[in-house]
């Protein structure tokens, strides 16, 4: 049984270090909207008393992010947009964009998912998931067969 965090079915690869920092895929619309997609970078560590889920995420605030816990999935999410006008005597230029993603994972069952931490600094969302604590009996005892 593995005990560290998997992506969920949604997710088809886990990235790795080398992979690029964003992989945009761009969709144009009627009226000059443009959608952009994106999938960050996603490390997952593991130490004995917590996992760390550390995403790349730049150019975003915190209020830009949504994680989600229901049962044994996690969901990280975030959602931006903007829009510029420029206007001059014979033309007026307006832009839209709009940056989404979301990355589903299976917790493990070992998880405190009420104690999840996350904090938003210099382009990295960090989750801090604590390992639930195992309490282990410290002196030995024997158990009989009935």
């Amino acid at each position: 049984m593995n005990s560290g965090i998997m992506p969920s079915k949604k997710v088809e690869s886990f990235p790795t270090l080398f992979e690029d920092f964003f992989k945009p895929w761009r969709e144009w619309f009627d009226g000059g909207w443009e959608k952009v997609s994106t999938i960050p970078s996603v490390n997952v560590s593991e130490a004995n008393n917590h996992f760390k889920v550390m995403v790349a995420a730049p150019g975003l605030k915190k209020e830009d992010f949504k994680i989600n816990v229901d049962g044994n999935l996690i969901s990280i999410s975030a959602e931006k947009s903007s829009s510029s006008e420029e206007k001059d005597e014979k033309y007026t230029r307006k832009e839209y964009s709009y940056t989404h993603f979301e990355r589903t994972f299976t917790l493990p069952e070992n998880v405190a998912a009420d104690q999840i931490d996350a904090r938003y600094e210099n382009g990295e969302l960090q989750l801090t998931i604590p390992k639930l604590v195992v309490k282990q009996t410290t002196t030995p005892k024997k158990i009989e067969v009935r």
